[in-house]
């Protein structure tokens, strides 16, 4: 189950009166779960194959973060008071709350540099979340002007990583 997956299921338990949701795939398990403050709580656990740590309840707000992206939710967008955007001019976003790493590993080159074109498809970064490594797209079109966030910082959920000229 990868990370848009979950996120999914979060946004259609907050549309819905769903109000717990279990999933088992080879190796992994995951619960979520409405808290009384309306959160969702996640729980993790193993398959005695797994060679993942059980943890009883991940802290809900790892995963609050992740459900209340621009679509609702208690936590406020990140780039309130950001700069009107430009023209022409778009931003790929951190789509979780994790660590940027610009390469797959500090002796590799940077997936993505000021002056590379990407497309839907390009792998732009990596962001560690929970111990694991989510491989980030570029999700649209055009050519890397900026790096906005430096290797090995933390990130939020919607805040900007890279600066693009759409096209």
């Amino acid at each position: 189950m990868d990370l848009k997956q979950i996120k999914q299921i979060i946004d259609l338990m907050k549309r819905s009166e769903l109000t717990e949701f279990a999933v088992e795939e080879e190796g992994f398990k995951l619960k979520i779960r409405r808290g009384p403050n309306g959160l969702p709580v996640v729980s993790t656990g193993r398959n005695s194959n797994s060679p993942f740590p059980t943890s009883d309840s991940t802290p809900p707000m790892a995963l609050a973060n992740l459900a209340n992206g621009p679509a609702g939710g208690s936590v406020p967008p990140i780039n309130v008071g950001a700069p009107q955007d430009e023209a022409g001019i778009g931003y790929i976003k951190s789509p979780m709350v994790g660590t940027f790493y610009r390469s797959p590993n500090p002796e590799s080159k940077a997936f993505a540099e000021p002056g590379t074109k990407v497309v839907e498809t390009t792998a732009v970064c990596i962001i560690e979340a929970m111990k694991i490594m989510n491989e980030i797209q570029a999700e649209t079109k055009g050519t890397i002007l900026e790096v906005l966030i430096e290797n090995g910082q933390p990130v939020e959920y919607g805040q900007r990583l890279f600066k693009v000229k759409l096209g």
